[in-house]
């Protein structure tokens, strides 16, 4: 893999206009991932998904080239019906479309050509290789006290015109004073046996909300991770929702630090899971200042050889008195073959606080199908009905209603 990725990229800075100081600083992000190639169970992070071994089974050799020069044609049966939004559209890793037409122009900021500074973990190895290989990087900034109009659906499109390709993404947001922002993350794959690495940082300042909404659930063999920093200032909030389904392998990892007093983060996620996928969420909450809230629930249903993993971190510092910590993890496995592994985390430095997080796992109730049986039900229509109201409890936490009703459409819930 080592010379491979060298010439791949020399290709890439063969074929872009980057400016020597980005060239320096992509080499250095080129061999730090050389160094420490993809992650494995040394570390402690990706001790229930070893991402070396599930590319080397599920794609083999990696094409770390992708060519940007040429546009790619937007489907847009793609689109989301009946919800009227603004855009940004990638395929195969190129943004082909920025729309904001329902929004005013003067409050909404676009840079195509944003210089990340890296201030997180050095030893990231994925970070490390995004940078590396990030082709633009956009930055949205929302303006003071301006609310959008309409949601902003970011599509993560990949055609069958890619195989075996890594494909890396990066995008930055800007939430100024009073300001909001309800993005949706949408997955749409026709392609194969692709790893597709997006980073996304998030920077709330003042009063500002952030709802963001993950939705994977068509079945696709691709692989993903996708890491989301948040800082949060004073009293802002941000609601983040997962819906971890459709690819072969999905790790989402969000790192939310609670820097201003009375800020709040809520996480919620469902994994539903099929056919032999893996899928992990990962959340660190850091509690950095006093009078800080977050609650975390994340629920599982798991058929025939599948795995769920769910990492979850409280941390509080010693600063951070009066906080209120909350984690709950639960699972259904559906089969003798599925496998739910968690890792509840409380790192307190505090005395002044409320925390709790717990874990559990099992079986559908046997009574109670044997219940809704006896009152006219058969065994599947009573097996689909207790898992829509397990999952249920997971949606009704989603804040805003159209997109509340929306994703209980994607996923297909009955009330």
């Amino acid at each position: 893999m080592r010379e491979k990725i060298k010439i791949d990229f020399n290709k890439i800075i063969e074929t872009s206009n980057f400016t020597e100081s980005d060239i320096e600083l992509k080499q250095k992000n080129l061999n730090k991932f050389i160094e420490n190639g993809f992650p494995n169970r040394k570390l402690e992070n990706w001790k229930f998904s070893d991402l070396s071994q599930i590319i080397k089974k599920n794609i083999g050799e990696l094409n770390f080239y992708n060519d940007y020069s040429l546009p790619n044609k937007v489907d847009t049966s793609i689109f989301v019906d009946g919800l009227e939004h603004n855009k940004i559209i990638f395929i195969n890793g190129r943004i082909e479309k920025v729309d904001f037409n329902h929004e005013d122009n003067d409050k909404i900021e676009i840079n195509d050509d944003f210089k990340y500074e890296n201030k997180l973990d050095n030893n990231d190895s994925l970070l490390a290789l995004n940078n590396a290989f990030t082709n633009k990087c956009y930055k949205i900034s929302i303006k003071e006290n301006y609310s959008l109009n309409k949601p902003l659906v970011v599509y993560h499109t990949t055609n069958k015109q890619i195989n075996s390709k890594n494909i890396n993404l990066k995008l930055e947001f800007q939430l100024k004073n009073n300001s909001s922002l309800k993005l949706i993350d949408l997955f749409n794959d026709n392609s194969e046996k692709n790893f597709i690495n997006i980073f996304y940082n998030f920077n709330l300042e003042r009063n500002a909300i952030l709802k963001n909404y993950k939705i994977d659930k068509i079945q696709n063999k691709n692989i993903k991770y996708t890491f989301n920093n948040i800082e949060q200032a004073t009293n802002s909030i941000s609601e983040t929702f997962i819906l971890s389904s459709g690819s072969n392998f999905s790790k989402n990892e969000i790192n939310c630090n609670l820097n201003g007093k009375y800020s709040s983060a809520f996480v919620n996620g469902i994994f539903s899971l099929n056919n032999d996928k893996h899928h992990e969420i990962r959340t660190i909450i850091n509690h950095l200042v006093e009078n800080t809230k977050s609650y975390q629930l994340i629920k599982s249903v798991l058929g025939k050889n599948t795995k769920a993993v769910y990492q979850g971190k409280i941390f509080v510092n010693s600063k951070a008195q009066k906080t209120d910590g909350y984690q709950l993890s639960k699972a259904i496995l559906l089969d003798e073959t599925s496998e739910f592994n968690a890792k509840p985390e409380l790192e307190i430095y505090a005395d002044d606080v409320k925390c709790s997080h717990g874990s559990s796992s099992g079986s559908l109730n046997e009574n109670s199908i044997f219940y809704l049986m006896s009152r006219g039900l058969d065994y599947n229509q009573s097996k689909e009905l207790l898992i829509n109201g397990f999952l249920l409890d997971v949606i009704e936490k989603i804040t805003d209603s159209e997109i509340k009703n929306l994703v209980k459409n994607i996923i297909g819930l009955k009330e």
